[in-house]
């Protein structure tokens, strides 16, 4: 029987137990950006099990996670070409985005960003030497510099840019057609959060915003992304997009908002901040 799915909290661990190693486990297998999924439960779900071998699988590279709720979590990458056991599939991480259950996509962000780093991160890049774990914490180690890599996390700015009662949205030139979200871009060496805010609307859609406050953050992991979000208020310029970033920018109103980001992103909440919030407080 499979652990409840409900209000799953998530405990990050670095190493397992007597007891966890030998009780089932819910195993999350990637190749590259894509994990093994069942697809035979009522939604696709990780596997759950004593280990990998009892579905003939057999995995390149293991780390423990930690336990979710009480259950021990392991993260490993599967070999090219892997049979897979009937009843299971591969998905993308961004179709499992709106198809796994909120509290299983955080420790499903998670297991993606720490198989990334464990697949590009195998040998030292100071010697070439093959990496090792470190015991006591997530990190690899080169046994013959001492060099030490942590998990990569990039900050990245999101921010929801309003005027007046109209919200600005902007598209990718490869986005699906119709398809719109607020600005964000990636922190630079040496720059401030607010900086970062400024400079990539700039960047983008050539104008200056004013009044930017935190609103919040969640992880992304594509690769491994940390999206912190902000929201800000058009202080002067008029919208310029630059094609190599962004296909078409308009200030839109609630009653004609265009196609958004699934509802468990922190563009879409964004967007709801700018519907529920903003503008009951302008009116």
């Amino acid at each position: 029987m499979k652990p409840n799915q409900e209000q799953m909290p998530f405990k990050p661990l670095i190493q397992p137990t007597e007891l966890h190693q030998h009780n089932p486990a819910w195993w999350f297998l990637f190749y590259r950006n894509e994990l093994l999924v069942n697809v035979e439960e009522e939604m696709p779900i990780p596997v759950f099990a004593l280990n990998p071998a009892e579905l003939t699988l057999q995995p390149l590279r293991t780390h423990f996670l930690g336990t979710l709720r009480e259950v021990p979590s392991y993260v490993a990458e599967l070999p090219e070409n892997q049979e897979l056991p009937e009843g299971y599939e591969f998905r993308s991480m961004r179709e499992l985005f709106v198809s796994l259950p909120e509290d299983f996509y955080g420790i499903t962000n998670y297991a993606s960003q720490i198989a990334t780093w464990a697949r590009t991160h195998q040998f030292c890049g100071q010697c070439g030497t093959a990496t090792v774990n470190r015991m006591h914490e997530r990190a690899v180690e080169c046994p013959a510099c001492g060099l030490a890599n942590y998990p990569r996390l990039a900050p990245s700015i999101i921010v929801a840019i309003t005027k007046g009662d109209q919200l600005l949205l902007g598209r990718a030139p490869h986005w699906r057609e119709g398809w719109y979200s607020v600005l964000a871009g990636f922190v630079e060496p040496g720059e401030t959060l607010e900086g970062c805010v400024e400079r990539e609307v700039m960047e983008e859609v050539g104008i200056k915003v004013k009044n930017i406050r935190y609103f919040g953050s969640q992880p992304w992991p594509f690769p491994n992304s940390l999206m912190i979000g902000f929201t800000a208020e058009h202080a002067s310029g008029e919208i310029t997009p630059d094609p190599s970033e962004i296909e078409d920018a308009q200030w839109f109103t609630k009653d004609a908002l265009p196609n958004l980001p699934s509802k468990i992103s922190i563009a879409r909440k964004l967007v709801e901040w700018y519907l529920n919030e903003y503008l009951t407080n302008k009116s």
